[in-house]
């Protein structure tokens, strides 16, 4: 059976044989020795990694180990709360940072950490009861790259369309209504760095579509 370590937009972790394309983790161990998920996160570090960096091999789930995360894409990572590595994605995470301080974002100046990220990004994403921060707007509001709920299904926004999400990849395109107000599952401050220019990497079913 495979294990429990597919992460879905909403930020819940499933278990699914698709392979994703980024790997990542929430801060420490979220399994136990049976390697089954006995909590969401570890610490406030959520971040989004490449799959392979400079040849390291880890057995998954190891015990005492961090727990290794999977996503489809980088915009379901961000939708989940996780922003790029700042070892691994260098590049990535100082484009990320870039953006967070041209949107606003609160504990944005010109020398920040990606601890003061990470503080602003719990608290977006994570409320007291540890359930998701979803919160509503318009859908023609929302820039490329944010993720929705509608009817209990997970869209990704792309142009003038909807992306149906699966574990497997983007499976059905629907027009994007330009009317409807929608509970949207990408944290308020990713939402704004995709407004100033963040470009998600994003899965290659989209080009089936």
């Amino acid at each position: 059976m495979p294990l429990q370590n597919r992460v879905a937009p909403g930020g819940g972790i499933l278990a699914s044989a698709a392979r994703g394309t980024f790997m990542g983790n929430r801060g420490g161990a979220l399994h136990n020795d049976k390697r089954e998920i006995v909590r969401q996160y570890a610490s406030r570090r959520w971040i989004t990694c490449l799959l392979e960096f400079k040849g390291r091999r880890r057995a998954i789930m190891s015990s005492g180990r961090y727990t290794e995360l999977f996503f489809l894409d980088e915009a379901v990572a961000l939708a989940a709360g996780h922003r790029p590595c700042a070892e691994c994605r260098r590049e990535r995470f100082n484009a990320f940072k870039a953006a967070w301080v041209r949107s606003g974002n609160p504990r944005g100046g010109n020398f920040l950490f990606a601890d003061e990220i990470d503080l602003e990004l719990h608290r977006t994403r994570i409320d007291h009861q540890r359930g998701k921060v979803i919160y509503h707007a318009r859908l023609n509001s929302l820039p490329d790259g944010c993720f929705v709920q509608i009817a209990g299904s997970s869209y990704l926004v792309w142009g003038d369309t909807l992306l149906l999400w699966s574990p497997e990849g983007y499976r059905e395109k629907h027009h994007r209504p330009s009317d409807l107000n929608v509970a949207i599952l990408t944290p308020e401050p990713v939402v704004r760095c995709l407004r100033h220019g963040y470009k998600p990497e994003i899965h290659k079913s989209l080009l089936a579509l």
